[in-house]
């Protein structure tokens, strides 16, 4: 077993501008990425209170609210920052190298 982070290339930087985000699948599991002022957060696609996708929300600074019961998280750390959700979303590592965006695969 190896503690070694395996990272997965999805896209140029240049495909994800500031303030907008961008929807992947891996395996089974869908993600959202998101461009902050140029730093990128990666959380499953999914509100934790009725499996909505998160993509379809507004996200203002660091919060992004479910389009469907307003629930939020922080899209850094996938912590609830409003009701009626009570549990995190999921938070991927995410980092840019060579000018691409790459994720965490293995979690």
């Amino acid at each position: 077993m190896t503690d070694e982070l395996e990272f997965l290339t999805v896209a140029p930087v240049a495909d994800l501008p500031p303030g907008e985000r961008m929807v992947i699948e891996v395996g089974r599991h869908w993600i959202v990425i998101f461009n902050v002022n140029e730093a990128f957060y990666a959380i499953e696609d999914c509100c934790t209170h009725e499996e909505y996708p998160l993509s379809e929300g507004t996200l203002q600074g660091h919060a992004i609210e479910c389009m469907k019961h307003n629930a939020q998280f922080d899209v850094r750390t996938g912590e609830v920052l409003a009701p009626p959700a009570f549990q995190p979303v999921r938070r991927y590592p995410i980092r840019v190298q060579d000018g691409n965006i790459e994720i965490c695969v293995q979690r």
